[in-house]
């Protein structure tokens, strides 16, 4: 019954994780993952970087789209909290290939 409830009090306090962190601090983050994700962006074509407000406990995560008269490319930029850098995934393929 005590192991019931301790889990039942650890459970009830995980929706405060996220928002122990200042909301200037989570601006922070957003900023600099927006930063990273867009400096590793094909340089042609509109960019546009849509940023996961908190990403998970390592990594922040961003989609990033690339409109060309080609068309609309998807990646998906990973960053790590820690060591402060970005890595980007080759383009997606169109959906149906």
């Amino acid at each position: 019954m005590t192991r019931l409830i301790s889990t039942l009090a650890l459970c009830a306090l995980i929706p405060f994780a996220a928002s122990a962190a200042t909301e200037e601090a989570w601006d922070q983050f957003r900023a600099d993952v927006q930063t990273a994700c867009a400096a590793l962006a094909p340089e042609d074509g509109q960019i546009l970087v849509e940023v996961n407000p908190f990403g998970s406990e390592k990594y922040g995560a961003a989609i990033v789209y690339q409109q060309t008269d080609a068309g609309l490319d998807r990646y998906v930029c990973i960053y790590d909290k820690q060591a402060q850098t970005a890595e980007i995934t080759l383009a997606f393929p169109a959906a149906g290939n």
